[in-house]
């Protein structure tokens, strides 16, 4: 099999069939585009005279410019993938670059957009936050205190439970840090190909290496390396193999200078290989939010109005305790629909018609509509709380103020 022809396994129907048909001579495969001539039309031209057209016109998103008089190239543009050792391996690398979101500063093909999420947007996790931007964006700000002993940490495990915004963090930094972000779950790197889930692990790291600064976010981490071995535990050989691959990776990030970090979220810490542990230098709780970050969080999804009655925050956030921050957003949701509801009621009993331009306006919410919301709306992740406590108080790392 030549270098330029795919995996076997990983042929589409349309790349089998041009590749059947050019075989038994019913068709041609096609040709690479030849140089220009000078009898050509001018709608096709090679690499070389599409680099020299970008050097040498200056009006053009400003690649070029001149200095002293001498008009200076254009830096030569990162290439997507590194050289890899066979066609089978880029194949992999440019099926994981389909999947993956990756946030970065550089102009590559694989961008998928900003998550737009803000450091001041997440209330409270201050020590989470802290962590982060010591871990990633001091090595890129002052690179020169991170060396020797003081090398930038490589991973940081984000645990507590669900709906605490581990994932937001996670935003964050994909946001605010110059880096390229890998965003990986479990389908990204498991196939079902023999062999295939390990060698996307080992592509993976390679992309991370080749794009540093790269932080590879690794959400839900317990799906993908729980605890080895054991009593009664039944563990497939290819589970066993992707394991083994990714600890072998992230045992690499200590023995590279490229500036790559691996952030995990996870809801089940206690569920997390020993060895994983290990590799995860930082392990963060992120708790439910204390009343400070539960009276920001109230204040920014429902303001009080001018004209309109205060809403009574001060109840919010004493009802509110052992609510984690997506509890909060779906009673602040609830209490939003209350006069929505009132609105659509009023709608229904008329019988006529009402014109788009002329539907009422939503009314304000009233204190009342806030009680109704408390009592419709229970929290979902107090009672295993004292779970995550017990993990920090093992195996957490703090950071004194």
């Amino acid at each position: 099999m030549t270098t330029d022809e795919p995996s076997l396994t990983r042929w589409s129907f349309l790349e089998f069939k041009t590749f059947y048909d050019a075989k038994f001579g019913r068709k041609k495969l096609p040709e690479e585009p030849q140089e220009s001539k000078p009898e050509d039309d001018g709608s096709s031209s090679n690499k070389e005279e599409d680099a020299s057209q970008v050097a040498t016109n200056p009006a053009q998103e400003g690649n070029t410019s001149l200095a002293n008089g001498i008009r200076e190239k254009p830096k030569p543009k990162k290439s997507m993938f590194p050289p890899f050792e066979s066609a089978e391996t880029r194949a992999l690398a440019e099926s994981l670059s389909r999947q993956v979101i990756v946030c970065t500063s550089c102009v590559l093909d694989i961008i998928r957009g900003n998550p737009n999420v803000k450091w001041e947007s997440i209330k409270g996790l201050e020590n989470a936050k802290r962590l982060l931007k010591e871990a990633v964006v001091m090595p890129i700000k002052y690179p020169s205190y991170f060396n020797g002993l003081l090398s930038p940490w490589k991973g940081i495990l984000l645990f507590g439970p669900p709906g605490t915004g581990k994932t937001m963090l996670a935003k964050a930094v994909a946001t605010e840090c110059n880096t390229t972000f890998f965003n990986i779950s479990a389908s990204s790197v498991v196939s079902k190909w023999r062999g295939d889930s390990e060698k996307l692990i080992r592509v993976l790291f390679d992309l991370a290496r080749h794009h540093a600064p790269a932080t590879i976010f690794l959400d839900e981490i317990d799906a993908i390396i729980s605890q080895r071995g054991g009593e009664g535990r039944s563990e497939h050989e290819a589970s066993r193999r992707l394991k083994t691959e990714l600890l072998i990776q992230m045992d690499g990030l200590q023995k590279t200078n490229e500036l790559v970090f691996v952030l995990a979220a996870t809801n089940l810490p206690w569920e997390l290989d020993a060895a994983m542990l290990r590799r995860l230098e930082k392990r963060i709780l992120v708790p439910l939010p204390d009343p400070e970050a539960r009276r920001g969080m109230f204040e920014m999804l429902l303001p009080s109005q001018p004209g309109d009655e205060p809403l009574p925050h001060d109840v919010l956030v004493e009802k509110s305790e052992g609510y984690s921050g997506s509890d909060i957003r779906i009673l602040c949701k609830e209490a939003a629909m209350q006069p929505l509801r009132r609105t659509l009621a009023s709608l229904e009993d008329t019988e006529e018609i009402v014109p788009e331009d002329e539907l009422p306006k939503v009314g304000p919410i009233l204190p009342e509509d806030i009680d109704r919301a408390l009592s419709n709306t229970r929290p979902s992740a107090h009672l295993h709380a004292h779970l995550y406590d017990k993990f920090n108080d093992d195996y957490g790392s703090q950071i004194l103020k």
